[in-house]
């Protein structure tokens, strides 16, 4: 049985920016053989739901009214990375495309809807330290 980080959205919650959830019932399924352990690096890191669309431009993080929120990014990460040892998760399973939660694509930070090559804050903090992360579409590459 493993224990997996997964992004809140995932799982249903409405934590993201613009106040919904992305429900995946087959991350949900995951939840019958293993533990599933949810976060929301965004929300944990103190910014509030909804919010402005945000994409990492250079080495900030950036909302759509040209505000910050680089630090809130990190202390989530953060959040994230100490819940992720306390429970001694196997892997993660975050939220493709967010500049938190995105694996190998992110949005480019033009705000045009463009991807780039690239990782959310969470993703290169979880990474560094050794833990493995997977999008929901990458489920058919889980260490299961």
């Amino acid at each position: 049985m493993a224990k997996i980080l997964v992004s809140n959205c995932l799982l249903g919650c409405s934590c993201r920016y613009k106040g919904d959830g992305c429900r995946s019932d087959a991350v949900l399924a995951l939840a019958k053989e293993h533990t599933l352990i949810g976060v929301c690096p965004e929300q944990m890191g103190g910014l509030s739901t909804p919010r402005a669309p945000s994409e990492i431009i250079g080495d900030r993080v950036i909302n759509t009214e040209g505000v910050d929120v680089t630090e809130q990014y990190r202390r989530g990460a953060e959040t994230a990375l100490f819940l992720a040892r306390l429970n001694q998760v196997d892997f993660a399973i975050l939220k493709a495309k967010s500049p938190s939660c995105g694996k190998g694509r992110i949005y480019d930070g033009t705000f045009s809807g463009t991807l780039t090559d690239g990782d959310g804050v969470t993703v290169k903090l979880l990474t560094e330290n050794g833990i493995p992360v997977y999008s929901e579409n990458d489920l058919d590459e889980l260490p299961l």
